[in-house]
């Protein structure tokens, strides 16, 4: 690689390491969440809903490709932080429910 690709590359770099902290502010908001909706479910069968699943993952793929985003990207990303998500709440369920 020339110098100058070599410079170009790590301004690339830390523009995506901004990026990467900005996705990490989200995700800590978006964890808040999930922990207020996993202190509204009772019992551990209600962690995974797959009707809500399957339109999230319908949704996201509709919006990528409106946005010119690799369908196939955000939905391993989506799936992946979905079911993160969900031993996340497995997890953290209240011992004492059922």
């Amino acid at each position: 690689m020339s110098p100058n690709n070599k410079k170009k590359l790590l301004i690339l770099r830390k523009k995506l390491d901004v990026i990467d902290n900005k996705l990490l502010n989200l995700l800590k908001i978006r964890a808040n969440q999930v922990k207020k909706v996993l202190s509204l479910k009772e019992y551990k069968k209600e962690i995974i809903d797959r009707k809500r699943i399957n339109l999230i993952l319908k949704n996201v793929k509709t919006k990528s490709i409106k946005k010119g985003i690799d369908p196939r990207i955000s939905n391993r990303i989506w799936k992946n932080m979905i079911y993160a998500f969900i031993e996340y709440e497995f997890r953290n369920f209240k011992k004492n429910k059922k």
